[in-house]
């Protein structure tokens, strides 16, 4: 498949750029607005997870290899769609605030009051590591802002952390794709391993947590 690229632009054309799904759609942008596409794909994905990175940053460094845009405008314009989108997400953690995380926390079953205010003190001391390691897990890249954004952590040191890691993130997937040309959907494959691995974890870790819980009311009982 091939960029379909204006008679005015001489740049040289993608040569496997996907026409259909997600990832046709993101090459879409990419290909009609460059940069600016690309970080408003990134942006949508932080806000809406199952829009994937692993497609979009490795399709956006393919584009980079065939001077579609540069490496630089790639890694900034991403960068800077990953920022937006995150505060996006630390704006709907604000505006949902501590109280309703409480009210709604209590209608809960097999949760505690005292388990929430031991996650907020938890928040408290490391706050910075998640929001800053959080950016470079896949799924909870994006959920991290909520309970930064409930906790009110100071928003130029969100912004600056998210940075950051987001940076990363995005330079490890961009540059994935411009390395690997025309083969970039590699690393769907093997991100979306990590993600899957990610995902088995949780469950499990909340399944361990909800036995226990059960247990624990069990003994309770007279």
């Amino acid at each position: 498949m091939h960029l379909t690229l204006s008679a005015s632009d001489h740049r040289p054309a993608a040569a496997a750029e996907p026409q259909g799904g997600i990832a046709g759609w993101a090459a879409g942008l990419v290909e009609t607005f460059g940069g600016p596409g690309a970080g408003a794909a990134i942006a949508l994905e932080n806000v809406f997870p199952p829009l994937p990175s692993e497609v979009i940053l490795p399709l956006t460094g393919f584009a980079a290899s065939q001077g579609v845009l540069s490496i630089a405008s790639a890694l900034f314009w991403t960068t800077l769609g990953s920022v937006v989108g995150a505060v996006v997400l630390y704006g709907v953690g604000a505006v949902f605030g501590r109280e309703r995380m409480h009210a709604w926390w209590a209608k809960l079953p097999l949760v505690k009051a005292s388990d929430l205010v031991r996650t907020e003190a938890w928040f408290a001391r490391h706050g910075t590591k998640a929001v800053l390691l959080g950016r470079m897990v896949p799924v909870f890249r994006s959920l991290i802002s909520v309970p930064a954004g409930v906790e009110r952590m100071p928003l130029p040191v969100f912004v600056a952390l998210t940075t950051a890691g987001s940076l990363v993130w995005n330079t490890v997937l961009v540059m994935a794709g411009y390395l690997l040309g025309d083969q970039w959907d590699v690393v769907r494959a093997y991100v979306g391993v990590a993600s899957k691995v990610v995902l088995v974890l949780a469950v499990v870790a909340l399944a361990v947590y909800v036995t226990m819980r059960v247990r624990g009311r069990g003994r309770e009982k007279p």
